[in-house]
């Protein structure tokens, strides 16, 4: 894991914002008492505003179309709820499943170069595993699996998981209509309670209201120093910067002066990506095809 971890102030990260500090205190308790994460503004927050935006152009488009294909059919309103219900047992977890396959290609593609930056050019998953190899230092802190799942059973607990059938772009309605019809025609033979409806209707206005979750930050926690000068050094011995050794280091590297992996500074991402589908790869696979982009 990181260092430290950031993003834009907002109660939509306030679980990142616990989970990754009591992580931090757990590998570290000279950290106890302190948050391990930094609020960002719009305008300090650059490098996730930009990953934001190359998201909604080049993965959201195809799904918003395929999103509106249900609305516009008159198959789906979110004012009814046994449809609302059901749409978000079929969509929710497809949704996340592509959205990990778009992070995993993103994370196994080289980024456009720039030879204006510092910054080491390559593939991220490469640079993250063999940092050296790119003349930077790696100050991932290693992480207790039985740490990770105490974490995750505070902020997000098995039993949040949902499971679905197999779903791809083509089906993902089908999917929905076939077990829409189920439920409309047992909902003919028994009717459901109306203060079942009453209840989850509820539950789903708050949904749609953004209603804000019940979690609050960690309580009695000192904040990250902010220094507008070296905020990106995080938390690098506690907030000191780089010693003596690590400063040693770097200066080794830079006399080696070895050269960059083969493909670097290839340009491998182009702005013509608008959409792609996880079951796209899996066909070009099974036909021995190239990746297709939209």
């Amino acid at each position: 894991m990181p260092l430290i971890s950031q993003s834009d102030p907002g109660n939509e990260n306030l679980g990142v914002a616990n989970g990754h500090t009591l992580l931090r205190h757990l590998h570290d308790s000279a950290l106890i008492g302190t948050l391990q994460h930094r609020w960002m503004n719009e305008k300090k927050n650059i490098p996730p505003e930009i990953s934001w935006s190359q998201l909604r152009r080049r993965f959201t488009p195809g799904f918003e179309d395929i999103l509106d294909i249900g609305v516009n059919n008159g198959w789906y309103d979110p004012n009814i709820l046994i449809q609302a219900l059901v749409f978000r047992w079929v969509f929710i977890p497809w949704l996340q499943r592509e959205s990990d396959a778009y992070r995993d290609r993103v994370n196994n593609t080289a980024k456009r170069a720039d030879r204006n930056k510092v910054l080491p050019h390559g593939v991220p998953n490469h640079m993250y595993e063999f940092p050296e190899n790119y003349g930077v230092l790696d100050f991932k802190v290693k992480v207790d699996p039985e740490a990770v799942a105490h974490v995750r059973n505070l902020y997000a607990p098995p039993d949040h998981d949902i499971n679905s059938p197999p779903i791809t772009r083509s089906n993902v309605w089908e999917v929905y209509m076939e077990i829409l019809l189920r439920f409309e025609h047992l909902d003919n033979i028994h009717r459901v309670p109306e203060n079942f409806d009453e209840c989850w209707g509820y539950a789903l206005t708050i949904a749609r209201d953004d209603h804000e979750d019940d979690m609050a930050l960690l309580p009695n926690l000192t904040p990250l120093e902010s220094d507008p000068d070296n905020y990106y050094m995080g938390g690098v011995n506690n907030g000191r910067g780089l010693d003596d050794s690590q400063e040693a280091h770097l200066d080794e590297m830079m006399e080696k002066d070895d050269p960059l992996p083969p493909g670097v500074n290839d340009i491998e991402e182009g702005e013509q990506i608008l959409a792609w589908f996880s079951d796209e790869e899996d066909e070009q696979e099974d036909t021995g095809e190239g990746l297709g982009l939209y």
